[in-house]
């Protein structure tokens, strides 16, 4: 991996009023060639937060000893994840069932680099909601009970992001933008339908057992805010198919962003490009003001 090296950010005070208040992404993969970086780059570097979470699935450790994959742009997101701490925003790591292995550490209350390690967390809107911020694992039977039938899940799954690729680059030869076929496929399974309102249900319930009036997952790919019961609902999505996440504004209103479509980037620019980009930069500018709402706004409450 590439030495992280330092970056440039506005101080928290700095950019007071320009930054949104909370910013929640989760299910990054890094260390996937699913993964786009690149994205995620242009991401945090045009996006600051008081409060960063991380809402599981950073880092891929189930393609820890087959099919590993980490370019430069895998390293900039690190870097500028770690710059953010620095500069003063409380970034918070909620592991997920991808990246188990940092729960072993959970029982320490670690904080590295400015990184604060949590099984889950209690965030509190601006407005004063109380949001239930968890991986979402917890309540997938499949992942829970049978780590075996999760595994090859999880095959068929990158297997799909595989044909996904090869179905977007002859797209993108013949002139066509990104389409999602792993998306679709998803869709059109109604078990999987199915299992993703079970989730959901799951989730909702057991934040309105503890008494909050909303929670934030990710897991499962798929980025909703909605009402379950007395609760909101919210995924924040993910960062190998939608490239979204869940953002919270100064006056609490809680919105979920489609960062391709409201940065205008196109999901058929060559990858490459991108990765050479960030192999050249040994520092970034600084952090600029979010862009107000408009075109990639997917809901908000």
């Amino acid at each position: 991996m590439n030495a992280i090296a330092p970056l440039n950010l506005p101080t928290r005070s700095a950019q007071a009023g320009d930054r949104y208040r909370s910013i929640f992404i989760s299910d990054l993969h890094l260390g996937t060639r699913g993964c786009r970086s690149d994205f995620l780059v242009d991401f945090l570097r045009n996006n600051g937060c008081e409060h960063l979470y991380l809402v599981g699935d950073v880092i891929d450790g189930w393609r820890l000893r087959k099919s590993w994959y980490w370019d430069a742009t895998h390293d900039e997101v690190l870097r500028l994840i770690l710059a953010h701490a620095r500069a003063g925003t409380e970034v918070t790591y909620i592991p997920g069932n991808h990246d188990e292995m940092f729960r072993a550490w959970l029982p320490l209350g670690l904080e590295i680099a400015g990184v604060r390690l949590r099984q889950d967390a209690t965030h509190v809107t601006a407005d004063g909601r109380r949001l239930l911020v968890m991986h979402g694992d917890e309540f997938d039977s499949v992942v829970r009970y049978a780590r075996f039938l999760a595994l090859l899940g999880d095959w068929a799954y990158t297997a799909a992001l595989v044909a996904n690729r090869w179905f977007n680059a002859a797209r993108r030869r013949l002139g066509y933008p990104y389409w999602s076929l792993s998306a679709w496929l998803k869709r059109q399974v109604k078990e999987a339908v199915k299992a993703i309102d079970r989730f959901e249900s799951a989730v909702a319930h057991e934040a309105e057992r503890r008494g909050y009036d909303g929670v934030v997952c990710g897991h499962i790919h798929h980025a909703e805010m909605r009402k379950v019961g007395r609760v909101m609902y919210i995924n924040d999505g993910d960062w190998v198919e939608s490239c979204t996440a869940l953002v919270e504004h100064h006056d609490g209103r809680l919105e979920l962003i489609d960062w391709a479509a409201r940065a205008g980037l196109s999901f058929h620019t060559s990858r490459g490009a991108a990765i050479a980009a960030a192999a050249a930069r040994t520092s970034g500018p600084a952090v600029a003001p979010p862009v107000p709402a408009r075109a990639g706004a997917l809901q908000s409450v």
